[in-house]
């Protein structure tokens, strides 16, 4: 399996390659030549642990990796540090199911692909004889941040280099980035918003006088976005493994097709999904979720993507993006794999902030179906859940539940309709705040550490480890930059003198 950009045929280029890289030279985002079909029936694969079952399906995609390399760095990242056994359980709950994606080392779903990419990364340096030190380059709307510096934590040969928009993440978030320990992490906060971070960030990785020095100096970039190959691979075995175990567990009959909900920002979860549907998995729906930066909503509608709009901050800060950059994918298949009209799109919404599919593009969208929730239906849902369930939702797996709501009302309770499968991407804990104030009014004044043991009480979860960590450590001191600052930050960080 060759690995191309969305912006030229140019590239031709491994799987390892690619994951080094992250970002092609031209702006694009790797994709592999051809989406491959599974290779195991779904009879098959619903008796694999998900260990095997990420044997089975990243082997199709990561064909340069020996059987032995690829079993290493999946059984090293799904290990015990995730606290479930199963690492991605399914709940039900009423009639739906519940994917929760937020059993890992920092308690969001960024968990599932950020545990292995420091293995993928070190063993594809190996292969392709690198000796540069590798820095992992990041802009974070709050959970990736934690995850990849939690995975790359004094991983040798590789720095980590983390910008979150200042104020715009919870305190948890924040608190869980700025207390990680580890001799090569670096977390900066910017002044502005995660787009601004992104874009910050995608501009580095552009800068060919930048890449030519860091060269000179031993150094070179590779991203634990979800830009990066080696991120979007691994969320697309949950998807699988889901389906697998409804089947096993006799909540869907063999073939049955499902719909599956994902509370959606930079677009990355969702299009794992997409490739699920691809390779073989009965997925019916693909229901992008939105909070009130509903540009994705928007593009799902009306066939254009415009991103200029008032920036909202929002309880679900995971989601407050309004260029999302895994789009770039679904678009590039959407024209037919054709980069040059993919090209134009992309420039244009750097140029203008927005473009316009064509018909025959929106034509294949058929699958899609795009949905939002305001925050006080946010709110509702995470309250009226708890109340008739005993169930804690996080803000942004409420956001989901509530568009997954709204879907069955409008087209009734049809038995055609399908079964839901929600796609939970974070604890409560990450936002307790936001949580116990939408369960009971009364704990909006209390300070949002102070609701930890009460969210431990009404909902008979533990508080995770990260959670008992993070209260006792100490935050290192964050660097704080303005977004034209980005560049000059890394340059010292790394003491290039450019």
């Amino acid at each position: 399996m060759l690995y191309k950009s969305t912006r030229s045929g140019n590239y031709k280029i491994t799987a390892s390659e690619a994951i080094l890289k992250g970002l092609a030279d031209d702006g694009g985002l790797f994709v592999p030549w051809e989406i491959p079909k599974l290779s195991l029936s779904m009879e098959e694969l619903k008796e694999l642990s998900y260990q095997e079952m990420a044997y089975e399906v990243m082997k199709l995609f990561f064909t340069d990796y020996t059987e032995e390399e690829l079993k290493l760095c999946i059984n090293s990242a799904y290990d015990e540090k995730f606290d479930d056994e199963y690492i991605a359980p399914l709940a039900k709950v009423g009639s739906d199911y519940y994917l929760e994606l937020f059993h890992g080392p920092t308690i969001a779903f960024k968990d599932m692909a950020l545990s292995i990419l420091p293995y993928l990364l070190t063993v594809a340096a190996k292969k392709n004889n690198v000796t540069n030190e590798i820095v992992i380059l990041t802009a974070t709307s709050g959970d990736t941040g934690k995850a990849a510096l939690a995975g790359f934590a004094d991983v040798p040969g590789t720095r980590i280099i983390v910008f979150y928009p200042d104020k715009g993440v919870s305190k948890i978030q924040e608190l869980q980035m700025t207390t990680q320990k580890g001799d090569n992490v670096h977390v900066i906060a910017v002044k502005g918003n995660f787009d601004d971070a992104q874009s910050g960030v995608k501009a580095i990785f552009e800068d060919d006088i930048l890449r030519e020095e860091m060269s000179k100096k031993g150094f070179q970039f590779s991203s634990a976005n979800s830009i990066n190959i080696g991120r979007l691979i691994p969320q697309v075995v949950y998807y699988v493994y889901a389906y697998a175990k409804l089947l096993l567990n006799q909540e869907i009959s063999l073939g049955e097709t499902i719909n599956v909900v994902v509370p959606t920002g930079n677009f990355g979860n969702i299009l794992a999904a997409y490739y699920a549907k691809e390779m073989g998995v009965p997925i019916g729906k693909l229901i992008c979720a939105s909070n009130e930066n509903k540009v994705l909503y928007d593009f799902f509608t009306t066939g254009v993507y415009n991103s200029n709009r008032d920036f909202i901050l929002t309880s679900s800060p995971s989601m407050d993006i309004l260029i999302s950059s895994n789009l770039e994918r679904l678009i590039y298949e959407l024209s037919g794999r054709d980069s040059s009209l993919n090209s134009k799109m992309m420039a244009d919404l750097k140029c203008s902030g927005r473009y316009e599919i064509t018909d025959k593009m929106k034509e294949k969208l058929v699958d899609f179906i795009g949905g939002y929730a305001t925050e006080e239906e946010t709110r509702e849902a995470i309250s009226s859940i708890f109340d008739d369930t005993g169930y804690v939702l996080d803000t942004h797996t409420a956001v989901a539940a509530c568009v997954w709501r709204k879907h069955i009302n409008n087209h009734g309770k049809t038995s055609n309709l399908g079964k839901g499968l929600i796609v939970s991407t974070a604890s409560p804990y990450k936002f307790v705040g936001s949580v116990m104030s939408a369960i009971d009014s009364r704990y909006e004044e209390i300070d949002e550490l102070d609701l930890i043991e009460k969210l431990e009480k009404i909902s008979g979860v533990d508080k995770p480890q990260t959670i008992k960590d993070i209260l006792k450590l100490d935050a290192r001191n964050i660097i704080i930059c303005e977004a034209v600052e980005m560049k000059e930050t890394v340059v010292n960080i790394l003491e290039l003198g450019v």
